[in-house]
């Protein structure tokens, strides 16, 4: 992984998601009627149903000073992100919420359905995922920082998920838990008891 990324491209890759009503929220009420025939109903949510609603607001209305950042200054070399490790400015409300770890309460115990990509963290041989962690848009925790720990959930499969590519992104059903998880990888603020998944395809 680079020690150095672009802050501008940084925010681009976590903001598109929300600017756009998130990467999968079009097909959102298609999926609310399909998951319905199963025996428990799942709600469809998107990704910005995982962040408390302050915190949405400042991610959403970026301070100013992001514009005068110059590339290659020491504002721009950013990599100690990458882990979520980087404690953020007390005084910056903005860098707090690029690293934060809360939640949304009344989401715990949650029946939900949610689309996202996949980073393997246990796998065999043949691509069979067993551990991993969802995310909201391809390249997290690849090749660009990870968005933050209530961006990111982390899952159990012991009946194993095949992942062809990295690139495929699927729905995941399950029972969502505010429960935090970290590793050498990321921090994930959210866990999913999963039930089932299904290939992602557009309605």
């Amino acid at each position: 992984m680079p020690n150095r990324f672009k802050l501008e491209t940084v925010l681009i890759l976590f903001l598109i998601p929300l600017l756009m009503g998130q990467t999968f929220a079009d097909s959102a009420n298609e999926k609310n009627k399909s998951v319905k025939s199963q025996p428990i109903e799942y709600k469809t949510i998107e990704w910005t149903d995982l962040i408390p609603e302050d915190e949405l607001d400042i991610l959403l209305n970026p301070p100013s000073y992001i514009d005068d950042i110059i590339d290659g200054s020491f504002e721009d070399e950013i990599s100690s992100q990458i882990k979520n490790n980087l404690a953020p400015a007390k005084d910056d409300p903005y860098q707090q919420a690029l690293v934060s770890t809360r939640v949304k309460p009344g989401m715990d115990g949650q029946a939900i359905g949610i689309p996202g990509f996949i980073v393997p963290l246990e796998f065999d041989d043949e691509l069979i995922v067993t551990e991993f962690f969802l995310v909201p848009f391809f390249g997290a925790c690849i090749h660009v920082p990870p968005p933050p720990p209530n961006q990111i959930i982390h899952v159990k499969y012991a009946q194993g998920l095949e992942l062809k590519t990295l690139y495929d992104p699927f729905w995941i059903y399950g029972i969502l838990k505010t429960s935090t998880v970290e590793n050498d990888t990321a921090t994930a603020a959210y866990t999913i008891d999963m039930a089932s998944y299904e290939d992602y395809t557009e309605e």
